[in-house]
């Protein structure tokens, strides 16, 4: 039963998708749980350190539910994103409660769209990959699949990686540069796999191509079934989206940094070069992405049997909590600066 527990990662989209259906204060309720209610019961609950067994380790691997707790997303989220667009027209919403709908779409989208994305682009089966673009095109991020696995996981905690936040790095600085920054890598990366290969930068080959047309294709399916104003709502949404991946970029690997080598290349990744967190509510809504440290120390491991590492660096809050401090830089500056190891 232990392992039902990931159910509770769909409640934000439930919260989301009733919000939508009934508006006034509930156009908020998924807003209020992941940001409200999370952080402030988060410290009351024990975290926990364990770490499965080897028999545990065999017996979760082999069990599909993990993966399908996965591949639901990609209904839920274009469900939700489908009942938004159906109910922009003609919905009499105030313009606090649109507000309210636009942030729980783009909870979802961060949340079940890029978070779950995030999972899947690091698979090997090709139909994961698939799910995991898919998931990431409503947030318009679908160049993160290349620029993640192929740029982040190489570059992390160095000043060659955008998504690396530095010390004393204002979150509001650091959302431009990796936006921008990351965006361009991915195309760097590209053309990089392309010359490898022997093939035309112009060509179906270049995969940040064929991202740029689904995601204007996503965007011509907006402007015909929408009006202008709807249409700016659901790209709004998509936005906070990909806003939310990069806050929690910001807090993974805030002031970390790998040392640099005597041969100019940088030592090995390891545990101590992102930030941990073992609170188990947002272990649970966010499939373990708050196991960062291990993640990052062995990328294609699945999010059911990441560890606890003693050496890691453990952030004081847990991941919903951490984002609502980041956005207030003298706070979270006085909060984190002194916990960056030496």
């Amino acid at each position: 039963m232990k392992d039902l527990k990931y159910l509770a990662a769909y409640i934000i989209p439930a919260l989301a998708f009733y919000g939508l259906l009934q508006g006034g204060l509930w156009a908020w309720s998924a807003v209020i749980f992941a940001f409200g209610f999370i952080p402030v019961i988060e410290p009351f609950l024990p975290s926990s350190t364990r770490n499965v067994t080897e028999n545990e380790r065999n017996s979760l691997l082999g069990n599909s539910l993990f993966d399908w707790l996965l591949y639901l997303n990609v209904p839920i989220v274009y469900g939700i994103v489908g009942v938004f667009i159906w109910q922009l027209p003609s919905a009499s919403w105030t313009g606090w409660e649109l507000a309210g709908q636009v942030f729980s779409v783009g909870i979802v989208l961060g949340a079940c769209g890029i978070n779950v994305g995030h999972e899947l682009g690091h698979r090997s089966e090709r139909g994961e990959q698939f799910l995991s673009k898919l998931l990431l095109l409503p947030s318009f991020y679908t160049h993160f699949f290349i620029e993640h696995n192929r740029g982040h996981h190489k570059n992390v905690a160095t000043d060659l990686d955008p998504a690396s936040a530095r010390r004393n790095e204002m979150i509001y600085t650091f959302w431009f540069r990796s936006v921008v920054f990351s965006y361009l890598s991915a195309w760097r990366l590209e053309r990089k796999r392309l010359d490898q290969y022997g093939h035309s930068f112009w060509s179906w080959q270049n995969e940040m191509l064929r991202f740029t047309l689904a995601e204007l294709a996503y965007l011509g399916v907006l402007v015909f079934l929408l009006p202008a104003g709807g249409f700016g709502w659901v790209v709004l949404a998509g936005i906070i989206g990909f806003l939310l991946l990069e806050t929690i970029n910001y807090i993974e690997h805030y002031g970390l940094r790998r040392r640099q080598l005597e041969s100019g290349r940088y030592e090995r990744v390891r545990p101590m070069h992102s930030w941990n967190s073992n609170a188990q509510m947002g272990r649970i809504v966010l499939y373990e992405l708050t196991r960062h440290s291990d993640h990052h120390f062995i990328a294609n491991k699945k999010y059911q049997i990441l560890d606890h590492h003693d050496e890691a660096p453990e952030l004081p809050l847990g991941y919903p909590a951490s984002m609502l401090i980041a956005l207030v830089p003298p706070v979270w500056f006085a909060m984190m600066n002194r916990r960056i190891p030496a």
